[in-house]
């Protein structure tokens, strides 16, 4: 997929998600506050939401986590849960949102964890392979996804899912 087209339509995905925020707000007279957390994307997800006018109403801030000493240092992901299951988990990725909200007050909170490759990937965690965890108003999900593609089209692709599974999530907020 042309690199022109995901970011316009990134950027489209990102506007939505301050629209609905707004309304959020208006309806319910509290400002709902946006956490990132990217490992993979490497700040791909934050670099969209913060090329939106006006989003530092709700956006906090980001985390780029993407060693493990980040991970379990400012995001409390367990060395237990890195060793068990590897930092491309549901595990991790779940801890990672989860953190978002009980660290730093985080009302919506995105994480994204996964292997880009050109290398690094197995049988069992494909190159493609990305977690996605989602903390929204207290709830926890997590998300698996495997991409096609080079490295640049796999952390694209990783960062529209991210905005575009966002927006579904806060769609009936």
């Amino acid at each position: 997929m042309d690199k022109e087209y995901n970011v316009t339509i990134n950027k489209k995905i990102s506007r939505m998600i301050f629209n609905k925020l707004k309304y959020i707000r208006t309806r319910s007279l509290k400002t709902p506050k946006l956490m990132i957390a990217e490992s993979l994307t490497g700040g791909m997800v934050s670099d969209c939401l913060t090329g939106v006018a006006g989003i530092s109403e709700f956006y906090k801030g980001s985390l780029v986590a993407y060693c493990n000493t980040i991970k379990t240092v400012v995001l409390k992901v367990s060395e237990e849960t890195l060793e068990k299951h590897g930092a491309v988990s549901a595990e991790t990725a779940s801890r990672m949102a989860l953190s978002l909200g009980e660290l730093y007050g985080a009302d919506l909170g995105v994480s994204t964890t996964g292997i880009a490759g050109p290398g690094g990937g197995s049988v069992q965690k494909p190159v493609g392979l990305v977690y996605f965890g989602f903390y929204i108003n207290g709830r926890l999900s997590v998300e698996r996804r495997i991409f096609r593609g080079g490295r640049d089209g796999i952390r694209r692709q990783a960062t529209r899912f991210a905005l575009a599974q966002l927006l579904r999530l806060i769609r009936d907020l």
